[in-house]
């Protein structure tokens, strides 16, 4: 029985494949397949600008930080200026506070400058592939587009070849009776020129006899 049930879904498996051929247009996948490449991109895309953004904000918080570690170093010559060094030592702690908020956010803003870079490349990799696939795609729909009307045509003129035969029998059994017709008038002719066809009894006079009867 399980042999049995394995060879009908096999069967059921091949006429269903065979029925989506059937309506499956080439044309239409590979149109779907280069739409879900462009979302592809476009997500990478959005990566990249994402990392972008990122990249930027801690670019402005640091230069943020930065103008406060300026600040705090002036604060701190203008207070040894006037000889207040507690104040100059509170400015320069500040200060190297400000410094090592710089420092962890200098790492996190190469980490990711590298991985703006990385999506970057790899979005110029993917966009190189899918504008080669669009490429290939339009001249395959374009050769395939070309093999369907030549096979349409094919048809129509195989279906045209098979009238045509039969129109050349009709005309040749048109013709026939034609010739039987013509060849049938001949003979009447021929009959009515002999005068066989005057006297039913085929025994006409001829016309010394009736001169003779006169």
């Amino acid at each position: 029985m399980s042999g049995v049930m394995k060879r009908m879904k096999l069967i059921f498996q091949a006429k269903a494949n065979k029925a989506l051929d059937k309506y499956e247009d080439p044309r239409e996948t590979l149109d779907l397949s280069y739409q879900k490449q462009l979302e592809l991109l476009q997500k990478v895309r959005r990566g990249v600008a994402d990392v972008a953004t990122s990249r930027k904000r801690l670019e402005l918080q640091m230069k943020g930080l930065q103008d406060q570690a300026d600040k705090h170093e002036t604060q701190a010559r203008r207070a040894l200026e006037v000889g207040r060094e507690d104040l100059a030592r509170e400015a320069l702690s500040r200060r190297g506070g400000i410094q090592q908020q710089i420092t962890d956010l200098q790492t996190q803003y190469t980490a990711l400058q590298a991985e703006e870079e990385k999506l970057t490349r790899a979005s110029q990799s993917l966009q190189a592939k899918v504008d080669a696939f669009r490429t290939k795609k339009e001249t395959i729909k374009a050769t395939y587009t070309a093999a369907e009307a030549t096979t349409r045509i094919g048809e129509a003129f195989s279906g045209i070849s098979e009238e045509m035969s039969d129109v050349g029998m009709a005309i040749q059994r048109a013709e026939d009776k034609t010739l039987q017709l013509q060849a049938r008038g001949s003979a009447i002719d021929e009959l009515l020129a002999s005068g066989a066809l005057n006297d039913p009894t085929g025994m006409a006079k001829d016309d010394i006899t009736a001169e003779l009867e006169r």
